[in-house]
């Protein structure tokens, strides 16, 4: 199990760390934000029960322990007040704390309740806040972290579905960060906890698995180390430090579960760690353990010469001991440095006195110089989930330029990714590549140590939309978007314009009633369009979806038509009540008597329990719609008359249902099936096309009163393959 070193501190343990790096100046600061986190929080608590005030200092106290500065610590302290507490603004920490500490809030702060599609656009807008807010300030992640941390610890007291959810985020995106950033320490923690929520099975078979062999591994651990650390004192180093290191659970899952390998055949749950002084002494002490063991071939990694890039450094070797220790274990060798980068990652580059990374941090985060080139490009919310899940998880391989430079890319690229990991040029003029000496296809996964070399022309007329298919990083198709985006603006323009008619007219709408200013502008400035000419170059070069953005206008559309209704309904005068004279006729009472012919009006299928109103149709009675319809609305006053529902059984209404759910095999018959046996009867069913995994269901049910409408859609929605479930006209 991961070390759980991260505890709560005093105010007083605090600031006796802090004062072993910080100024006078900066401890107060910490005191000030300390007193004001305890007194804004004071009465609120956490579903735990503890003090909410609690939280902020965990999360606080984890950054001490990293080192990092005292801005960070108050930043951590502060960094639920504006989110939680009333009365507390950026403003005011700002005026209390300074711009500085203002500035770490407000990147660590969530995004508030905008005006979002959907839950996945939200959440994307949020991380790619936060990961502008990176890119100004690395610590806003580190608070970040510590802030997922404790919420991971704390996790038990959340409603079962929430404990997925957010287990299942932490794998996703905060585990990769922290690896991403070298936080091993944060990493390690988090994959365990979150693996108890996500496979609670898993997790226990794991930890039996490990349990029933330790105290046999302590056993042969003990006897690697006095072995090792006699070796080492006869070859004349005395200054090292040695010790056993337990494997985390979620690492020993993942190997079993992914790469499809037995307990037994994970070879690093035995590993012992030697930390050394100087580099020179690393290389000894792996001769010494060569000299002691038999190395496994294929199993040697020197992370020295070559270092990972979130900075990791250290040598690797697995070896086998024979009959005293039957079991195949890992050696880590490094210096003391190297050992506090791989445990602190990011914070241990941080330069406290000049309140600054230190010289060199940039280049070691190339990779999030990558995400924002191509975030800026890529708006589609799914796209960009995807595309940084891809980045962060994604293991690196290593290939060579001709003139012998490294170059880092992700497993899978290929030969154009390169290309344009050189430089855009290269990439836009590229017209094949050799590999390792041989012309090979544009489309060829690379592999660690192959030598590239790419072929260019004055001529090429630039890439094709085609390459969007065959690159596999997002940098890599951000260029290539970029390049239609600026060279052929007159003829995406178009293509847009045509692509967003095409899908207007599939949906039963035209697109000149949707491009109105009212409808589109709220778009352009969601994401910096200048003018409707530049949204419809992005969907000709393929920048944002041409369903997401009718969706948008129509979602607009639909809003600001309600409000206009709204409005005029508050303004109709309050229906006479009725008086009920003979018997009704559909289960409805209509104003002056019963004997008119009475129907329901299919733009809104009225159901008892809805506010309804009657319209005069010539030659077919009374049409009965809800009270709130466009169409009663908008009708002629003269021909409004008052109904009113039966208050006995009125038999049986059909009410339409719009379900959005993951796409799977026979959902539709599924759906249907889950309704009906429910007790309520589904008379109709159909469905459109996929859509990004997506698919929309459209259902007739037969209720016989609104509550029946409104239990059917609370089942639905409880299910995980539900995404969205709400009754429609149809």
């Amino acid at each position: 199990m991961a070390s759980t070193a991260f505890e709560r501190m005093t105010l007083e343990e605090m600031t006796a760390r802090l004062s072993k790096y910080s100024t006078a100046d900066h401890l107060a600061l910490v005191r000030k934000a300390y007193g004001f986190a305890e007194k804004v929080h004071a009465g609120q608590t956490r579903r735990s029960g503890e003090a909410y005030v609690s939280h902020p200092i965990h999360v606080a106290s984890t950054l001490v322990e990293l080192q990092l500065d005292a801005g960070s610590v108050a930043a951590a302290l502060l960094h639920d007040t504006v989110e939680d507490v009333e009365g507390v603004t950026f403003d005011l920490i700002e005026k209390e704390f300074g711009s500085e500490i203002r500035d770490l809030v407000d990147g660590v702060t969530k995004l508030g309740q905008l005006d979002f599609m959907d839950r996945e656009e939200q959440q994307a807008e949020s991380w790619r806040k936060m990961i502008l807010a990176m890119s100004k300030d690395i610590r806003v992640i580190l608070i970040k972290l510590a802030d997922r941390l404790h919420n991971m610890r704390t996790l038990a007291y959340q409603l079962p579905e929430r404990q997925v959810s957010i287990a299942r985020e932490t794998l996703d995106i905060y585990a990769p960060l922290a690896h991403r950033l070298g936080v091993y320490s944060i990493k390690a923690e988090i994959e365990d906890l979150a693996l108890r929520y996500i496979d609670p099975e898993g997790y226990r078979d794991v930890a039996n698995k490990v349990g029933q062999k330790r105290i046999e591994r302590e056993e042969q651990i003990k006897t690697i180390v006095n072995t090792l650390s006699e070796k080492i004192h006869e070859m004349g180093l005395h200054n090292f430090e040695i010790d056993g290191r337990p494997k985390h659970l979620y690492s020993i899952y993942r190997k079993m579960v992914i790469q499809n390998r037995s307990f037994d055949q994970i070879y690093d749950l035995i590993a012992v760690r030697v930390v050394v002084d100087t580099i020179p002494e690393c290389y000894t002490v792996l001769g010494i353990a060569h000299t002691l063991w038999t190395q496994m071939p294929g199993r040697f990694k020197d992370y020295i010469s070559t270092p990972k890039p979130n900075m990791y450094q250290s040598l690797h070797t697995t070896l086998i001991g024979g009959r005293t220790i039957p079991s195949p274990f890992e050696v880590q060798i490094r210096t003391r440095e190297m050992h506090r980068v791989a445990e602190y990652g990011i914070a241990a580059h941080w330069n406290y006195k000049e309140g600054s990374a230190s010289g060199g941090l940039d280049k070691k985060l190339y990779w999030l110089r990558q995400i924002l080139d191509w975030q800026a490009e890529t708006r589609d919310s799914k796209e960009f989930i995807d595309g940084l899940k891809t980045d962060l998880f994604s293991e690196d391989i290593f290939v060579f330029t001709p003139k012998g430079d490294i170059i880092n890319l992700q497993r899978g690229a290929t030969p154009l990714d390169f290309a344009y990991r050189i430089h855009s040029h290269v990439g836009n003029s590229c017209v094949g590549a050799k590999v390792n000496g041989k012309i090979v296809p544009l489309q060829t996964e690379l592999q660690t140590g192959d030598r590239v070399e790419v072929m260019t022309s004055s001529n090429s007329k630039g890439p094709s939309m085609d390459w969007l298919n065959v690159v596999k990083t997002q940098q890599a198709k951000a260029k290539i978007r970029q390049f239609f985006k600026k060279e052929l603006r007159g003829e995406n323009v178009q293509k847009g314009r045509d692509m967003l008619e095409h899908e207007a007219k599939r949906r039963g709408v035209k697109l000149g009633e949707l491009t109105k200013s009212e409808y589109y502008e709220p778009i352009l400035k969601r994401y910096s369009f200048p003018d409707l000419e530049a949204l419809y170059g992005a969907v000709g070069y393929g920048g944002i979806p041409s369903v997401y953005v009718i969706s948008r206008l129509m979602d607009e559309q639909r809003r600001q038509t309600d409000q206009t209704v709204a409005k005029k309904v508050a303004a109709m005068p309050e229906p006479k009540q009725i008086q009920h004279q003979g018997k009704p006729t559909h289960g409805i009472y209509v104003e002056g008597g019963s004997g008119m012919l009475v129907r329901f009006g299919q733009c809104c299928n009225p159901v008892p329990g809805d506010e309804i109103t009657g319209y005069i149709t010539r030659g077919r009675g009374v049409t009965v719609h809800k009270a709130d319809c466009v169409n009663a609305v908008n009708a002629e006053p003269e021909r409004l008359i008052n109904v009113s529902w039966a208050e006995d059984d009125a038999g049986s209404f059909n009410a339409g249902l719009r379900v959005i759910v993951y796409d799977s095999p026979n959902i539709l018959g599924e759906m249907m099936m889950f309704i009906a046996n429910a007790g309520t009867p589904v008379v109709a069913g159909s469905q459109e096309d996929v859509k990004k995994g997506l698919r929309t269901l459209h259902l007739v049910v037969q209720v016989a009163s609104r509550e029946q409408v409104r239990q059917v859609l609370t089942r639905l929605q409880k299910r995980s393959d539900v995404l969205e479930a709400y009754r429609s006209a149809r």
